[in-house]
């Protein structure tokens, strides 16, 4: 009767949860400073319209492939710690990379490299956080886990604002490095694995995709649907700068593109452990497609808002708001329907799907943008994430 007892009360909010929350924090808050000054610094290298696109588009592709490879192997030689802490090292020395270049093939690059230690370290770290908490605390412990990444979120572009009237771009990307090497030391401090083990799989890792269950892979499928509509957030700091200028001008107009997308990240943040919590609740499925769905209206919001800030803030609210249910619930979701043994390569394929999503989606967005405006590719968003909606919440048994 103890061990039962002791069970029921062991506490969700352990070390790991603590510190792999406090690592997020310190990581994001490093790649932050440098995403929101991106465009700008592309701008200051003479770069052509369509390189932040690229830049984007690349980068999550290389994220999602190292985040399969990443989760495989991780899983197959039991060495979950190790392969995510060498991926914070690599994430953490990317802005000093970044503040050496001197094109925008260089910078490619630089993120390239940047974001495959961010796929490097997601599946193995997801998957030590899902085994230090009972399955019933899942949305909990993605929760905190997720605040913690978008307070660093949040954190990143004010301090890039505050910076950038007492420093050049480079040296802030060179102070950036500091945060994301703390954040990689922090991780090896306190996030401990519990028994790591090689999880004895002989399968090859397509053996090992097939070997998925089918609710897993339908909800794969729907995932990747709808990270086909969600391009990456940096593209609409790019949309705001280009429909505010004609009115306040190109400083204030890229000034207010930060300021939003720093509200974007608080939503984001103090909406992750609700979500998470409510997910354990009242069922993960159903707030995810609750989650999709505000996506869906956001893209029509975005289609036919006129250019003002205060409509822009609302909008960019509402992405906070999808983005939270999506990154704390389709860990969840996938920590349930993936058993112990796989988990990190479970969180690598979904990592995937969402990479494959984001570099598909920046790159017809992107093109959309360019050839029939920005209506078209928010009208392509909201179309094809309604569809990703449809696919998640559609009842298995009438597939």
């Amino acid at each position: 009767m103890k061990n039962s007892d002791d069970k029921k009360k062991s506490p969700w909010l352990n070390s790991t949860v603590a510190g792999a929350s406090l690592t997020s924090f310190l990581s994001d808050l490093s790649h932050e400073v440098v995403t929101v000054l991106l465009p700008s610094f592309l701008m200051a290298l003479g770069a052509p319209a369509y390189a932040l696109g690229i830049i984007e588009g690349v980068s999550d592709g290389l994220s999602s492939f190292a985040k399969l490879f990443a989760g495989y192997y991780a899983d197959k030689l039991g060495r979950r710690k190790e392969f995510a802490f060498w991926g914070y090292v690599t994430t953490g020395i990317f802005p000093a990379i970044a503040a050496l270049s001197t094109t925008w093939p260089m910078v490619l690059f630089a993120r390239g490299l940047g974001w495959i230690g961010r796929g490097i370290r997601g599946p193995p770290r997801d998957a030590i956080l899902a085994k230090s908490v009972e399955q019933k605390d899942l949305g909990k412990a993605f929760g905190l886990h997720r605040a913690g990444d978008t307070l660093g979120a949040i954190a990143g572009p004010v301090v890039a604002f505050l910076l950038l009237s007492y420093a050049g771009i480079k040296d802030i990307f060179l102070l950036a490095a500091v945060p994301g090497m703390l954040a990689a030391a922090v991780f090896f401090l306190l996030v401990h694995e519990k028994n790591p083990a090689p999880s004895g799989n002989n399968k090859t890792l397509i053996g090992s995709m097939k070997g998925f269950s089918s609710s897993f892979k339908r909800f794969l499928a729907a995932v990747l649907v709808f990270g086909v509509a969600d391009f990456s957030h940096t593209l609409l700091i790019a949309f705001v700068v280009a429909s505010l200028t004609p009115s306040i001008g190109f400083i204030q107009a890229s000034a207010t593109g930060i300021l939003l997308y720093t509200v974007r990240n608080i939503v984001y943040a103090a909406a992750s452990y609700p979500f998470g919590a409510l997910g354990d609740r009242f069922g993960r499925r159903k707030i995810l497609g609750a989650g999709y769905i505000v996506a869906v209206l956001t893209f029509v919001g975005f289609m036919v808002a006129p250019p003002n800030i205060f409509a822009y803030a609302l909008l960019f609210a509402m992405a906070g708001l999808f983005i939270a249910a999506e990154d704390c619930l389709e860990g969840a979701i996938t920590g349930e329907l993936v058993e112990e043994k796989e988990r990190a390569f479970g969180f690598g394929a979904l990592a995937t799907a969402n990479g494959i999503g984001d570099f598909a989606s920046s790159i017809i967005i992107g093109a959309l943008w360019a050839v029939y405006g920005y209506p078209a590719g928010f009208a392509f968003s909201a179309v094809v994430g309604s569809i990703g909606a449809i696919a998640l919440m559609w009842p298995e048994k009438q597939v």
